[in-house]
């Protein structure tokens, strides 16, 4: 029957595998290649579900070559246990924050992690460092990171007893940041600080554009979950 693999080519297709396994392990450790290393990770934890060896490769590149995406997959791993690394937060937020110092594609993802973490204080011995928050959450908003975007408008809006003083202009610029990337709730609250004139002028008009724009997000959402579950 079309589209049926034989015995044959599974036995290829193994062997292929078996090859890039081989192929990234010498990379890695042979060439001392960041990417190779990163690959084999990968490798391990997709193709061979081997969760406690691919934690072993993320710790090594994490540590020895302070490989950003590395990193944030060790926190990952930490947060949840994965792999048979310690479940510790404190750990989570060590990795996250040196993927967010170390750039490259998951440095924006690490950085609004570290900014979660400070926010509810879960690594931080229970204590907010609201202060820590809002610099990560900075640093993710401007890479594009709407969630970041949104809860700074919600830090700014809020403020706290320990220095931070609410800003309602500065929530107001971070809602339209968090709606303009596409944030359904970023919209909802900027339009309700429009109608309301916290943090500007009322505008109607403006305040009736964002809330139909929150609408139109909310729609497509619902629209992008159904279509998950047919």
């Amino acid at each position: 029957m079309a589209g049926l693999i034989n015995f044959e080519d599974e036995a290829e297709v193994k062997q292929f595998l078996d090859n890039l396994g081989v192929e990234y392990s010498f990379q890695c450790y042979k060439e001392k290649d960041p990417e190779g290393c990163q690959r084999l990770a990968d490798y391990l934890e997709g193709v061979k579900k081997n969760y406690v060896s691919s934690a072993q490769v993320l710790k090594h590149n994490c540590e020895t070559h302070g490989h950003g995406e590395s990193c944030y997959k060790l926190g990952a791993y930490h947060v949840t246990g994965k792999g048979g690394v310690a479940e510790c937060l404190k750990t989570a937020y060590s990795c996250f924050l040196r993927s967010c110092r170390a750039g490259g594609k998951k440095s924006t993802d690490a950085c609004h992690n570290v900014a979660l973490l400070a926010h509810d204080g879960r690594a931080m011995e229970g204590e907010p460092d609201l202060s820590a928050a809002r610099e990560y959450y900075e640093k993710a908003c401007a890479g594009g990171f709407a969630p970041s975007c949104f809860n700074l408008s919600a830090l700014y809006i809020n403020g706290n007893a320990k220095g931070l003083s609410p800003d309602m202009n500065l929530a107001l610029r971070y809602a339209n940041r968090a709606c303009e990337l596409g944030h359904v709730w970023g919209c909802a609250n900027a339009s309700r600080m429009y109608k309301m004139g916290d943090g500007t002028d009322k505008d109607e008009k403006r305040a009736e554009e964002l809330k139909n724009r929150a609408r139109e997000l909310h729609g497509l959402e619902k629209e992008r979950q159904l279509k998950f579950g047919e």
